[in-house]
């Protein structure tokens, strides 16, 4: 029974493709989460503000903002796959190039902005064609849900190694380290796009959207906005990006303020929430379906909260560990579970679109809230900050139940 349970959490392998994508993910994510934590540290470390924080997040995210629906339609229009070769392949060149500026040390503060600009261009067209793309890579439907929590379960994976590798080699060998591992990295999940089977693209020529790109947009947002449960869950992962999805960002400042610590302190804060993240999608790959999703989320909304108010006040690292973990396995079962659902009722010729609007409701609004967070943070301090986070969470929470039976209704319909 046990044994059953667990191979269940991991069927969607048992198709060839996704198993090359998700192998070749989880090896170039670890090297993203690298240079994530490398780029934060070495701003911080630069400028000692957690304005420049928020702005380095916010200049990173703001392109996938503007630019997802473009990409939705592009997603809907051409081949997935050669897409994501190409953006992989410049997401490569932008990780290298911050390496070679950070090893041979003239970077400076406008260099590391800048290409924090570029990589958030990149991830506008990587994040939602590859969100879309998971439905080519299985054969069977019914591994679809199971695939979307494993795309989750690799990302958080990655949060969890890819945070505590790079505290170790930034304190040993520095940032610039971080950045050429990451570059390095993506040798593999281009290799894996490359030995993919393409006569399983399930894309048909009848899904192919018209000639206007605006026009394709706009009946991509109609479609959004008209069906309710899509337009609900939405909203609800745009505020958590706005309110919620920013408290990462100040872990520098509470490993240095309020844990008196260093690089590795900050690794081990991200980690502690990459390990909560990770032990969300384990759990959500082993539900069948999406029955009983609803009142998980709302649940999980609350705990989210909770952890987020009581890290606000805490003073010690030990105790540190654990809040994240909880705040880190919340925050991922909220956020996953809408892909899981949108996903599920999706039209497949408005895919990419409606992912796109995902996307960018996820970190689209993530850059204003990182502004915000770190002029706040600025002001009144991160601990102050992450309490206002926490208790716009608890808000969040209420307006959901309120409308989840309402939403829950239409998906059982759809369905």
């Amino acid at each position: 029974m046990y044994k059953a349970r667990l191979w269940s959490a991991f069927r969607a392998l048992s198709n060839r493709d996704y198993r090359l994508f998700f192998f070749g993910q989880g090896a170039s994510l670890i090297g993203t989460w690298m240079q994530h934590i490398a780029a934060n540290w070495l701003i911080y470390r630069l400028t000692y503000s957690e304005f420049m924080l928020g702005l380095s997040s916010f200049l990173e995210l703001i392109p996938v903002f503007l630019l997802s629906p473009i990409a939705g339609v592009f997603g809907d229009k051409f081949s997935r796959r050669k897409i994501l070769i190409t953006v992989q392949i410049m997401a490569m060149v932008q990780a290298l190039t911050f390496a070679a500026i950070t090893l041979t040390g003239i970077v400076q503060v406008w260099q590391a902005l800048t290409l924090c600009c570029i990589l958030g261009i990149i991830n506008s067209f990587e994040m939602p064609v590859r969100q879309a793309f998971v439905v080519e890579m299985v054969k069977d439907k019914s591994d679809l849900t199971n695939a979307i929590a494993l795309n989750s379960l690799i990302f958080n994976a990655s949060r969890f190694i890819g945070p505590a590798i790079a505290g170790i080699i930034a304190a040993s060998f520095g940032t610039g380290a971080c950045f050429l591992i990451n570059g390095l990295s993506y040798i593999a999940i281009i290799a894996a796009f490359l030995s993919m089977n393409q006569s399983n693209n399930k894309i048909d020529k009848k899904y192919k959207t018209g000639k206007n790109i605006f026009l394709d947009m706009k009946e991509g947002f109609s479609y959004c906005i008209n069906f309710i449960p899509i337009r609900d869950l939405l909203i609800l992962v745009a505020l958590v990006g706005l309110f919620v999805m920013t408290f990462p960002l100040l872990l520098p400042a509470f490993a240095v303020k309020v844990f008196n610590g260093e690089s590795h302190t900050f690794g081990l804060l991200v980690s502690s929430v990459g390990a909560g993240a990770f032990a969300a999608t384990i759990y959500l790959a082993t539900r069948q379906s999406i029955d009983g999703i609803g009142r998980i989320m709302n649940i999980a909304i609350y705990t989210l909260s909770i952890s987020l108010v009581v890290f606000s006040f805490n003073k010690s690292i030990s105790a540190a560990i654990p809040i994240l973990i909880i705040g880190g396995f919340s925050m991922v079962v909220v956020v996953a579970s809408c892909n899981m659902v949108l996903q599920t009722i999706v039209d497949e010729n408005k895919r990419g679109r409606v992912m796109s609007f995902y996307v960018m409701a996820f970190a689209g609004t993530a850059p204003v809230g990182s502004l915000l967070a770190g002029a706040i943070s600025s002001k009144i301090g991160a601990p102050m900050t992450v309490l206002i986070c926490g208790s716009a969470c608890f808000i969040l929470g209420t307006l959901f139940y309120i409308r989840l039976p309402r939403v829950m209704k239409f998906i059982k319909q759809e369905r």
